[in-house]
Order: structure tokens, then sequence, then C-alpha cells
């Protein structure tokens, strides 16, 4: 099938929207895609990036956003590629686009949904749910919760459950972290509490350090690690530098996908406490770094944000906290620090489960299928 995607969340740019957009890529029909993709941060490494992939991909001049000359530009590429069906990498905005794609090139266009479109309805916001969903083939969701909170207010001919997933041949317990521990400079015996996500507040990496003094009064050989980069990054360097030279915590900046399992395996707890915020626009539509987590074999605190408490078992495979609960949060973290053996339970537990549910070979297949059946639809004129 040819496949002509069109999006702003492209590797090597990282995020798990960025992970969730490349993986498919690589999945679908990666040697018929043609992907049209942003501007590049660095344009040498995303070269070497495009250049590594089976897909092609094309960069525009700036962001891709539903104006008419992207417009434009995607009809002339279709038509060069000679595409079956259009593919968004996010519904809104790019969804605007779906109406005169559908007319001008004859083709079905489906759409991806993350947390930002779950959470426009809830501040009264659904008209743009409706206005990027009405030319849709089929728009895809990635939880519960997003379902639910867009299913009103949808205009696409069909809803598919597409979550991220895991590949849990990257992301396992045999992966060795002590390396990058080292890299880190954290005491091999120490106790290792990380998080790896884009440094805003929803995901609550500024929680980890407020309360990271009463973890390390429990736990004075215990260190934490916050792997990434963001807005909020010189927020949480002033914090730590508060905290005094002893703070035992290490802000390591962004790291490489292919670093990526290894800085879950030097950990032996994963926590992100994400909350909702802005009035429940900025929401956690699902949280692919606890399944990674798991998937390695530690356990997962989350927060109670959208669809995040879906990717843990909670006092199964980790732990579901209020991310605005100080107590909750010193108390799991806590929890899983103290008990080694529930630590263990919990790993086995986690990577029987994201194995079993999560990993992508599966949810790639439903993606085809999903991209089969409306291009079947759309030939038969069902």
């Amino acid at each position: 099938m040819r496949v002509l995607w069109v999006t702003n969340d492209l590797p090597p740019r990282a995020g798990g929207i960025e992970q969730f957009v490349g993986n498919l890529l690589a999945r679908v029909h990666p040697s018929s895609t043609l992907v049209l993709g942003p501007a590049p941060s660095d344009p040498a490494e995303a070269q070497l990036h495009d250049r590594a992939q089976r897909y092609r991909t094309q960069r525009a001049s700036g962001r891709v956003l539903p104006t008419p000359g992207v417009r434009r530009q995607v009809v002339a590429l279709a038509r060069a590629h000679r595409a079956e069906v259009i593919v968004l990498g996010a519904s809104w905005p790019l969804g605007e686009l779906a109406p005169a794609l559908t007319r001008e090139l004859d083709v079905p266009v489906v759409a991806l949904s993350h947390g930002l479109e779950a959470g426009l309805p809830g501040v009264g916001l659904g008209v743009l749910v409706r206005r990027a969903t009405r030319g849709l083939a089929a728009l895809t969701t990635i939880s519960d919760f997003t379902e639910a909170q867009l299913a009103p207010h949808v205009r696409a001919e069909r809803l598919a459950r597409i979550p991220p997933g895991v590949d849990v041949d990257r992301f396992h317990p045999g992966v060795d972290g002590a390396a990058l521990r080292a890299e880190w400079d954290i005491p091999a015996s120490a106790s290792l509490v990380g998080t790896v996500s884009r440094l805003v507040r929803r995901k609550g990496q500024d929680r980890l350090v407020e309360l990271w003094p009463e973890i390390r009064r429990r736990h004075p050989k215990a260190w934490l690690v916050l792997v990434g980069e963001g807005p909020l990054a010189d927020v949480l360097d002033r914090a730590i530098v508060v905290q005094g030279p002893q703070a035992q915590i290490r802000r390591v900046g962004r790291a490489g996908w292919d670093l990526l399992p290894a800085c879950y395996a030097a950990m032996d707890v994963f926590a992100m406490p994400c909350r909702t915020r802005l009035a429940g626009t900025d929401v956690e539509g699902l949280g692919i770094v606890y399944l990674e987590a798991q998937a390695t074999g530690i356990p997962a605190i989350a927060g109670r944000s959208g669809g995040a408490p879906e990717t843990v078992r909670d006092g199964r495979t980790g732990s579901v906290v209020d991310g605005d609960d100080r107590d909750a949060i010193v108390s799991a973290i806590d929890s899983w620090l103290s008990d080694e053996a529930a630590r263990r339970a919990a790993g086995r537990a986690g990577r029987q489960w994201v194995t079993a549910s999560w990993s992508w070979p599966a949810i790639a297949d439903r993606f085809a299928d999903l991209l089969d059946e409306v291009v079947g639809e759309h030939t038969t004129g069902g």
C-alpha cells in the first residue's frame, strides 16, 4: 500500500508521540511510505536518521500546519507518490486539511489522536475536535480515557483503538544499565529512582525534586535521575541547587533513542507522578514511558491523569497516585524502595503484562488492518 504521512512529530526529535509515529512508520508499509515532516532543529542529525529508514522523508521548511501552502504541498506529494491513503500524525490541527485532501485527491484520510485532542472538549473546545475530524475516514485513540473524551465530538466515519506499543525486544530485563549509571556518577550501591520524559510541569519532575529530601531522609543512599529536556529545565536546576551539593539528584538531559533501554535498566524504580493541569487541557493521554519501564522489569509509579492509570496495574506492576498528593508520592516511592522482593515481583509481572498486551507487532498489525479497511471501503464505495 502506498501511504503518505503528514506529521510534526517525527524522530529523531525525542518524545512519546515521536516514538509512537516512528514505530508505526517502521512497521506498517515502510518501503512504500513517504513522510512530510517538519524542519529539524538539528539538520545533520535528522539527515542521518532519515537516511537510515526504510520509508522516505521529505522535510518542510518549517512546521507542518493546515495552511493553504501546506495543503498544496501535500496534494502535490500525494499525486507524485500515487498515495492510496493519507495518515495525519495528529488530528488537531492537521485534521483541518482532511476535507480538502479527500475532495482533491479522492483518497481516504486517517488521523491519530493523542492527549492534547482529548483535553479540548473539557474546556469547551469540542468544536475544534468536530472541525478536525469531519473529513476523516478514521480517527485513532490511545486509551479508554481519550476515547471517552473524544467520542461525543468526533465526526470521523469510525474510531479505532491504536495505542502506542513497546518494542519488547529492545526494552527487556536483560538490558545492562550499569555503564550509564556510572556515566551519571551514581554509586553502584545506590537505590536509583528515575524518570524519562519531556521536562514540563504536567509530568511531575518538579514534585520529585521538591519531595526528594523526604525520600532521602527515609533512604539516605537513594538518588534521583531526571532524563529529558524541556522548558522546565531551568526551574528544576534552581530547585536542585537550593538543596545543596548533597542533593543526590542528577539532571542528565536528553537521552538518544538508542540509550533509552539502558536508562530504564539503570533505575530501580520509575516515577512520573503526572497531573492534569490548565482546566483539563494539559493531560496525559497514555504514557508510553510507564510501559517501557515495566517491559524493562522495574515497577512504575504513574500519576492519575488521563489515560496514565491504564498503563500500570496498581499494586502489582507499580503504583498509581494523585500527582498533587505529596504524601501519596512519597509513600509510593518509599514502599518500592523498601522492598526489593516486591520490586522483583512487580518487574516480572510488568514484563509479562506489557509483552502480552502492548507489544508493537500486535499494534502495528491492527494499524495495518485499519488502513486496509478504509482503503478497501473507499475503493468499493462502501
